[in-house]
């Protein structure tokens, strides 16, 4: 059948949080503190495209998020929204008679801006909630982790492994990305370079030599990630002489992501 793709960028998502409801005093006072909380576009983004899973028919859906930081702050939403909302919700029990007696000063509007306002937080926890059991089911979701083979890369990718486990997020796929032939290795290109470099002018010379020091430290650090992910299925891809935009360039590279050389 045809194919239907999908993207929408997180920030886009918290400037259509819901008004309805919440046009009282109190509502809006409550709007503007949650839209002033750090981090709060992030966590009503990633509720939003949750919401959005649930209502869509897609075979699979992709969330491409930021570097390490912002990514484990972004998978903890679910658990920290969570226990806000919780605790929101346990003081409007406990102050149950109170909160009564001021939206009867309020009058019916206010009333009713307040009771939305409640259950649009009760509905907003509930769906947190199946968010969090979903992003620990390894049947729905997994992660992969994308790295380039230099140092600060691979420390920031076992720093996200570890997070993740703690998370009980699965994860056992390692893509490494921009590979100079990954298909060979540095001393291949030594034994080449040896027979050629007396017919090639010094400026060649020069440039190849800094491919054949930039292949041994890349080879280096891929050998570490092996070595680290053993149980991982792990995926070389090779550095391109062109950026990957358009769908013909993603198609592409999708077949070597796919097909990766040995």
């Amino acid at each position: 059948g045809e194919q239907e793709w999908e993207a929408i960028e997180a920030s886009q998502v918290s400037q259509g949080l819901p008004t309805d409801g919440l046009e009282s005093g109190v509502g809006s006072i409550m709007k503007d503190l949650m839209t002033s909380v750090p981090g709060i576009d992030e966590a009503m983004a990633f509720a939003e495209l949750m919401k959005m899973v649930q209502e869509m028919n897609y075979s699979t859906i992709v969330f491409d998020t930021a570097p390490t930081g912002h990514t484990l702050r972004l998978l903890s939403f679910p658990k920290t929204m969570e226990s806000a909302i919780g605790k929101l919700l346990d003081l409007k029990n406990k102050f149950s008679g109170v909160l009564a007696n001021v939206t009867a000063l309020m009058g019916a509007g206010g009333a009713e801006g307040v009771e939305s306002m409640i259950q649009k937080l009760e509905q907003l926890k509930g769906l947190i909630d199946q968010v969090h059991n979903q992003i620990r089911n390894p049947e729905k979701t997994t992660f992969v982790c994308v790295c380039i083979p230099e140092f600060l890369s691979i420390y920031e990718t076992e720093r996200l492994v570890q997070e993740l486990s703690k998370s009980e997020i699965d994860t056992h796929n390692v893509v490494v990305n921009q590979v100079l032939f990954p298909d060979k290795d540095a001393e291949d290109l030594v034994e080449w370079y040896k027979t050629a470099k007396d017919t090639l002018p010094q400026e060649a010379q020069d440039l190849i030599g800094k491919t054949i020091a930039r292949k041994r430290m890349q080879d280096r650090y891929i050998s570490q990630i092996f070595e680290l992910y053993e149980d991982f299925h792990i995926v070389l891809m090779p550095l391109l002489d062109n950026e990957v935009r358009g769908v013909a360039s993603l198609e592409s590279f999708s077949k070597l992501l796919l097909n990766p050389s040995s």
